[in-house]
């Protein structure tokens, strides 16, 4: 059996993609793999912020487009770039282990941050910058597009003081920051993207590659993918939302962070086979 694996053209993108195959070929040896890579209007433009160019779904839509015409057989995203509804007769059928789900400052060396200097920051979330504004109160913002090493070379070029990225990006890249100076946030403080450091694979429902998938997934990373991604359900959520939520299991009870601004953060556990109503009740109390 062989299947052709859709996925962007970035370097993190290929990475994902690689630590999907290994999943695959660990547990599959006999299942051949192709990849097919796809440039995405998200891809395209990049001097345009997100939520003008059309949201997550700009990373999306074509890969999708590529399994509903049977062109690809399963594509791996960002599961935070995944719209919350997906395609007609997809879905993310499997998710690998989730990574590191921080977030990590990185700033030119000899540059501090003290909540008084006016240091310009380079991120286009508004979610990010909520987050950094409530530690550092004094920091400016600037729109920036590109992936991790176009960014790294523009704050390197002095462009920034400083950039915003996911931790797990950067790990997965094995990106060199020597050069700079970096703080990773941590979750309680810093709540993460919904899903952020999970990679989400869709597939056709019910095609031969979706029993494949659902074998190598992550059980407790698919609960927690789940629960978050209802988060943004209930809350209508796109990526011009600040809103932040975070899951994490511990034995049969998961807890649920979120918030849609840093000074309200709700955070409430359940049982595991409760986690949708846990969802429902923690965005009742961000409203």
């Amino acid at each position: 059996m062989k299947i052709r694996i859709g996925t962007r053209k970035s370097k993190l993108a290929l990475a994902q993609t690689e630590m999907v195959i290994s999943e695959i070929t660990r547990t599959f040896p006999d299942v051949e793999t192709e990849v097919v890579c796809v440039t995405t209007k998200g891809d395209r433009v990049t001097d345009v912020p997100l939520e003008k160019l059309g949201g997550n779904g700009v990373f999306v839509k074509e890969i999708e487009q590529l399994l509903l015409d049977d062109r690809i057989d399963i594509a791996v995203h960002s599961a935070k770039d995944l719209p919350v509804k997906l395609a007609d007769g997809l879905a993310v059928s499997g998710v690998l282990k989730r990574g590191n789900p921080r977030d990590m400052l990185v700033l030119r060396n000899g540059t501090e941050i003290d909540g008084k200097s006016a240091l310009n920051i380079g991120t286009g979330s508004l979610r990010r910058r909520q987050n950094l504004s409530y530690l550092y109160p004094n920091v400016q913002f600037s729109d920036i597009r590109g992936n991790v090493d176009t960014r790294l070379k523009k704050l390197s070029d002095g462009e920034y003081d400083g950039i915003i990225l996911a931790s797990a990006g950067v790990e997965r890249l094995g990106a060199d920051l020597g050069g700079f100076r970096t703080i990773c946030f941590d979750v309680e403080k810093f709540l993460p993207a919904a899903c952020q450091a999970i990679i989400a694979v869709e597939c056709r429902q019910n095609s031969p590659s979706e029993s494949i998938v659902k074998a190598i997934s992550d059980k407790d990373t698919m609960l927690c993918y789940e629960t978050e991604k209802e988060v943004l359900r209930l809350l209508e959520a796109d990526c011009g939302t600040p809103v932040s939520a975070f899951a994490r299991l511990h034995g049969s009870e998961i807890t649920l962070a979120a918030s849609l601004s840093p000074d309200k953060i709700i955070s409430e556990s359940a049982a595991v086979s409760e986690r949708f109503e846990l969802a429902a009740r923690v965005v009742r109390g961000l409203k």
